[in-house]
Parts: structure tokens; sequence; C-alpha cells
């Protein structure tokens, strides 16, 4: 048993070995370093204008992440997101079975935090819908353009793409 278990670290060890040496040879400077930095809440405002339920979805986990860094704060932080392109249709009420998965992450981020979903009614009547049409948890505002600029300008939040 003992000569079966040398044999096999005999083999094994060599290519362990040199599978670790070619990835250090490939990165001559090392390995990254992790900071470790504590982030104060923040006013956000996402400007949000995607085509897919996947980039949807991105944008969610990223707001869900900074949410989470901010310990969902709704006394320190304020995250808004402006909904203003081709993700619309995902909001309408009449599109919740394809949109489900996507529209409960987003509410749920909305019951206890500080993330706010606001869409623009001018690029929602483009697409065909009223205010009435979309999911309760939005709050509908006149232009997109016009509230992330009053959002920075007026209230102070930093802009996110």
């Amino acid at each position: 048993m003992k000569y079966l278990l040398n044999r096999t670290l005999a083999i094994v060890l060599p290519v362990v070995l040199m599978a670790a040496t070619s990835v250090y040879a490939q990165a001559p400077w090392g390995g990254a370093e992790l900071m470790q930095i504590k982030y104060a809440p923040q006013k956000v405002v996402y400007d949000v204008s995607v085509s897919t339920a996947d980039k949807l979805s991105n944008v969610i986990d990223r707001v869900s992440y900074l949410n989470n860094l901010y310990n969902a704060d709704p006394f320190e932080a304020s995250i808004v997101v402006v909904l203003h392109g081709d993700e619309i249709p995902m909001f309408a009420i009449k599109n919740f079975d394809p949109s489900e998965e996507v529209m409960r992450r987003a509410q749920s981020l909305t019951i206890a935090g500080p993330v706010e979903f606001r869409m623009c009614v001018v690029a929602a009547r483009a697409h065909g819908l009223e205010p009435e049409e979309i999911h309760g948890f939005v709050k509908m505002i006149p232009m997109a353009d016009a509230e992330i600029v009053r959002l920075q300008q007026e209230e102070g939040y930093v802009y996110m793409r």
C-alpha cells in the first residue's frame, strides 16, 4: 500500500508542479492583491437602457451587490435605476410570464432597501405602454434624461452606466 502511495505521489506531484510553474510563467508579476475597502453608502443613479433580459439581469446583479455593500441602509444610501430603453417591455404587466424571474428580483430590491426603479413615461409610450400597464413597484417619471440630470445636479447622485 505504501509503495502504491509513493508511486502515485511520484507521478502526480511533478505534474502538479509543472502546471503551477506554467501558470506562474504566464504571470511574471504574480497574482493581484485584494484590497480590503469599506465603502460608505452613497446616492447613486443607474442610467439603464438594455435590450435583453440577460443584460437587465446583469444590471440588477450590480445594483444588488452595491446595495449589499451599503448594507441596504435606507437612511444613508439611495440607489435609483432609471429605465428608458428596450428593457421597458419586460416591466409590462402583460409580459410577466416571460420576465417573471428578473421582475421578481427587481421588485425584491425595492421592498426594504434603498433601491427604486423609475421609468421614463416618454420611452414607455414609445413602446406602446401606459403607466397603468407597468408593474406597481416602478415609479413613472416625465423624462429619463431630465431625471438623471436632476438627481446629479440637485440631489448629489453619482452617475453609473
